[in-house]
């Protein structure tokens, strides 16, 4: 691929959301060693995509401009680094592509061997594409609140805020699959599809009983996988059980000192911030409950990458139901 150029999508500063992205011809990266060169299929757009690009989370990231976002990728292996030994060209896989070096909005992008796991055929690219960040959330904050995903999970009461957007929708399919009970929240026109991913009890946030976060059976909360922002602890706290704890997957500088005083002072009920790493074991575990017809990625919708800007204005917006999927090329 030396010396080829591909279609990219990318931005060269802070701010701008969608109108900054421009569409562009770049060089095919090369593959290091240990690093496999991909043919994107799809990618999907995750919040902290965005983020970046509003400078939130500046000096770090991005490292450089321009900078082509996204790493949340499914593809086709064309070329494997000399050091890689467990994949080989034509192979599918999903991938997260480096949060430093981005490069999902193309038609090429080089991927780390450490974060790229083989994509059974009953996978789409769009369903693979919706699993590491998204899907990897989920699944370890509900191991961070008791979940076991092998038989042995006590029956405890969850509840999942945003269920129906990108990681809360994996959320509440996982719960259930880890045999908890599930209260979640999202806004009325979600209410049927949160109850269809298996759901016991759907709250409208919009309303007064919604707002307050308190189950309709009355069930107090082992664990809250919180998925939204702007819900404070003393609205949490009269509904969590004894030990209950709330796993916030979006913390704040208050949200980690929160954190701090109450183990300094020995609370029963907690709060824990998330910053989830996916790795590669979990994505091999989710693509395979995926291929087993066990959890399902919701695609929201599909824009080609032509049009990636009204796929990036879509996540901006915030009321994705599901994931916000990028089709790059098929195979």
């Amino acid at each position: 691929m030396a010396g080829k150029t591909m279609r990219a999508v990318q931005y060269s500063g802070y701010g701008g959301g969608f109108a900054a992205l421009k569409h562009v011809e770049v060089p095919v990266p090369s593959p290091k060693k240990d690093e496999i060169l991909l043919k994107l299929e799809a990618a999907s757009i995750n919040p902290v995509d965005w983020k970046i690009q509003k400078g939130l989370l500046r000096p770090l990231l991005p490292p450089k401009f321009p900078f082509i976002p996204v790493t949340d990728v499914a593809g086709v292996v064309i070329e494997p680094g000399s050091a890689v030994k467990d994949f080989e060209a034509g192979d599918k896989v999903v991938s997260m592509l480096s949060i430093k070096k981005g490069g999902g909005l193309a038609e090429y992008a080089v991927a780390s061997s450490n974060l790229i796991v083989n994509r059974p055929s009953e996978v789409s690219a769009a369903d693979g594409a919706g699993l590491p960040i998204a899907a990897c959330t989920a699944l370890q904050a509900l191991k961070s609140g008791g979940a076991q995903f092998d038989g042995t999970s006590k029956p405890l009461n969850v509840l999942i805020t945003a269920a129906s957007g990108g990681v809360g929708h994996y959320a509440v399919q996982l719960a259930k699959l880890a045999n908890f009970h599930v209260t979640a929240t999202c806004g009325a026109r979600n209410i049927e599809f949160v109850k269809s991913l298996g759901a016991d009890e759907v709250l409208d946030y919009n309303t007064s009983e919604g707002a307050s976060l308190k189950s309709p059976s009355g069930k107090m909360y082992d664990a809250v996988i919180h998925c939204t922002v702007g819900i404070g602890w003393s609205t949490f706290e009269p509904n969590l059980s004894h030990h209950g704890k709330v796993i916030d997957i979006t913390p704040s500088p208050a949200t980690f000192l929160s954190s701090a005083l109450k183990k300094l002072t020995f609370a029963k009920k907690m709060i824990v911030p998330l910053l989830a790493v996916p790795t590669k074991a979990d994505m091999k575990y989710l693509a395979g409950l995926v291929k087993d017809g066990r959890l399902k990625t919701v695609v929201d919708s599909k824009y080609p990458l032509s049009n990636a800007e009204d796929a990036w204005a879509k996540s901006i917006g915030g009321h994705a139901t599901g994931k916000i999927i990028v089709e790059i090329s098929s195979t």
